[in-house]
Protein backbone atom coordinates (compact mmCIF):
# COMPACT_ATOMS: atom_id res chain seq x y z
CA UNK A 1 0.00 0.00 0.00
CA UNK A 2 1.40 3.38 -0.99
CA UNK A 3 0.43 6.35 1.14
CA UNK A 4 1.02 9.95 0.15
CA UNK A 5 3.15 10.94 3.14
CA UNK A 6 3.10 14.58 2.03
CA UNK A 7 -0.51 14.88 3.22
CA UNK A 8 0.48 13.87 6.75
CA UNK A 9 1.84 16.46 9.18
CA UNK A 10 0.84 15.07 12.58
CA UNK A 11 1.60 11.42 11.86
CA UNK A 12 4.74 9.97 10.31
CA UNK A 13 3.61 7.21 7.93
CA UNK A 14 7.05 6.50 6.43
CA UNK A 15 7.15 3.08 8.15
CA UNK A 16 3.57 2.12 7.16
CA UNK A 17 1.79 0.16 8.61
CA UNK A 18 3.60 1.53 11.63
CA UNK A 19 2.39 5.09 12.22
CA UNK A 20 4.39 7.34 14.51
CA UNK A 21 3.20 10.47 16.27
CA UNK A 22 5.64 12.64 18.15
CA UNK A 23 4.57 14.71 21.12
CA UNK A 24 5.90 17.76 19.32
CA UNK A 25 3.29 17.39 16.59
CA UNK A 26 0.53 18.32 19.03
CA UNK A 27 0.83 22.07 18.54
CA UNK A 28 -2.16 24.30 19.37
CA UNK A 29 -4.81 23.91 16.69
CA UNK A 30 -3.49 20.59 15.37
CA UNK A 31 -6.73 18.63 15.88
CA UNK A 32 -8.25 19.46 12.46
CA UNK A 33 -5.19 18.08 10.67
CA UNK A 34 -5.13 15.11 13.08
CA UNK A 35 -8.77 14.36 12.18
CA UNK A 36 -8.05 14.53 8.43
CA UNK A 37 -5.14 12.15 8.86
CA UNK A 38 -7.13 9.75 11.04
CA UNK A 39 -9.95 9.78 8.47
CA UNK A 40 -7.36 8.94 5.79
CA UNK A 41 -5.96 6.07 7.88
CA UNK A 42 -9.48 4.68 8.36
CA UNK A 43 -10.18 4.99 4.63
CA UNK A 44 -7.17 2.81 3.82
CA UNK A 45 -8.95 0.02 5.73
CA UNK A 46 -5.73 -1.86 6.48
CA UNK A 47 -4.33 -2.81 9.90
CA UNK A 48 -1.83 -0.42 11.46
CA UNK A 49 -0.21 0.35 14.81
CA UNK A 50 0.40 3.82 16.26
CA UNK A 51 3.55 4.55 18.23
CA UNK A 52 3.43 7.67 20.41
CA UNK A 53 6.95 9.07 20.65
CA UNK A 54 8.35 11.65 23.05
CA UNK A 55 7.28 13.24 26.28
CA UNK A 56 3.60 14.00 26.53
CA UNK A 57 2.97 17.71 26.14
CA UNK A 58 0.05 19.67 27.48
CA UNK A 59 -2.71 19.62 24.90
CA UNK A 60 -4.97 22.60 24.25
CA UNK A 61 -8.49 22.07 25.59
CA UNK A 62 -10.13 22.57 22.18
CA UNK A 63 -7.78 20.06 20.55
CA UNK A 64 -8.35 17.48 23.29
CA UNK A 65 -12.11 17.99 23.02
CA UNK A 66 -12.10 17.66 19.21
CA UNK A 67 -9.98 14.50 19.35
CA UNK A 68 -12.24 13.02 22.02
CA UNK A 69 -15.34 13.66 19.92
CA UNK A 70 -13.68 12.11 16.86
CA UNK A 71 -12.47 9.08 18.82
CA UNK A 72 -15.90 8.47 20.35
CA UNK A 73 -17.61 8.82 16.97
CA UNK A 74 -15.12 6.54 15.19
CA UNK A 75 -14.01 4.13 17.92
CA UNK A 76 -15.65 1.05 16.40
CA UNK A 77 -14.15 1.62 12.94
CA UNK A 78 -10.81 2.58 14.44
CA UNK A 79 -10.65 -0.55 16.57
CA UNK A 80 -11.02 -2.70 13.45
CA UNK A 81 -7.88 -1.29 11.81
CA UNK A 82 -5.76 0.19 14.61
CA UNK A 83 -4.37 -2.95 16.22
CA UNK A 84 -2.57 -1.11 19.02
CA UNK A 85 -1.34 2.19 20.36
CA UNK A 86 2.12 1.92 21.87
CA UNK A 87 3.56 4.59 24.12
CA UNK A 88 7.23 4.99 24.97
CA UNK A 89 8.37 5.85 28.49
CA UNK A 90 11.92 5.14 29.67
CA UNK A 91 11.10 5.39 33.39
CA UNK A 92 9.84 2.11 34.86
CA UNK A 93 8.09 4.05 37.62
CA UNK A 94 6.24 6.25 35.13
CA UNK A 95 5.37 3.21 32.97
CA UNK A 96 3.83 1.50 35.97
CA UNK A 97 1.82 4.60 36.83
CA UNK A 98 0.59 4.88 33.24
CA UNK A 99 -0.84 1.35 33.26
CA UNK A 100 -4.05 2.55 34.93
CA UNK A 101 -4.57 5.16 32.21
CA UNK A 102 -3.81 2.58 29.53
CA UNK A 103 -6.32 0.17 31.02
CA UNK A 104 -9.03 2.83 31.02
CA UNK A 105 -8.24 3.82 27.44
CA UNK A 106 -8.32 0.17 26.32
CA UNK A 107 -11.78 -0.24 27.82
CA UNK A 108 -13.03 3.07 26.43
CA UNK A 109 -11.80 2.63 22.87
CA UNK A 110 -11.51 -1.13 22.42
CA UNK A 111 -7.92 -0.97 21.21
CA UNK A 112 -4.86 -2.60 22.63
CA UNK A 113 -2.72 -0.11 24.53
CA UNK A 114 0.89 -0.81 25.52
CA UNK A 115 3.69 1.13 27.13
CA UNK A 116 7.32 0.16 26.54
CA UNK A 117 10.74 1.50 27.51
CA UNK A 118 12.27 2.37 24.14
CA UNK A 119 11.61 3.20 20.51
CA UNK A 120 13.32 -0.04 19.47
CA UNK A 121 11.05 -2.05 21.77
CA UNK A 122 8.00 -0.20 20.41
CA UNK A 123 8.96 -0.98 16.81
CA UNK A 124 9.56 -4.65 17.61
CA UNK A 125 6.23 -4.95 19.42
CA UNK A 126 4.41 -3.18 16.58
CA UNK A 127 5.87 -5.61 14.07
CA UNK A 128 4.86 -8.61 16.19
CA UNK A 129 1.32 -7.28 16.59
CA UNK A 130 1.00 -6.65 12.87
CA UNK A 131 2.28 -10.13 12.09
CA UNK A 132 -0.18 -11.50 14.65
CA UNK A 133 2.57 -13.49 16.32
CA UNK A 134 2.28 -11.63 19.59
CA UNK A 135 -0.09 -13.67 21.72
CA UNK A 136 0.81 -12.09 25.04
CA UNK A 137 -1.95 -10.47 27.01
CA UNK A 138 -1.93 -6.71 26.84
CA UNK A 139 0.01 -5.07 29.65
CA UNK A 140 -2.97 -2.80 30.10
CA UNK A 141 -5.28 -5.43 30.99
Amino acid sequence: MIIDATTFEVHDVSLWPIVRQSAGSAQPGYSKQWEREMDALLAIAMPFVVIMEGDEQAEEHDDRKARGIWLNKNKRDLATVCKAVIGIEASAIKRAAMQVQMSLATKAFGMRMEIVASREEALQLAERILKRTDTATSLAG
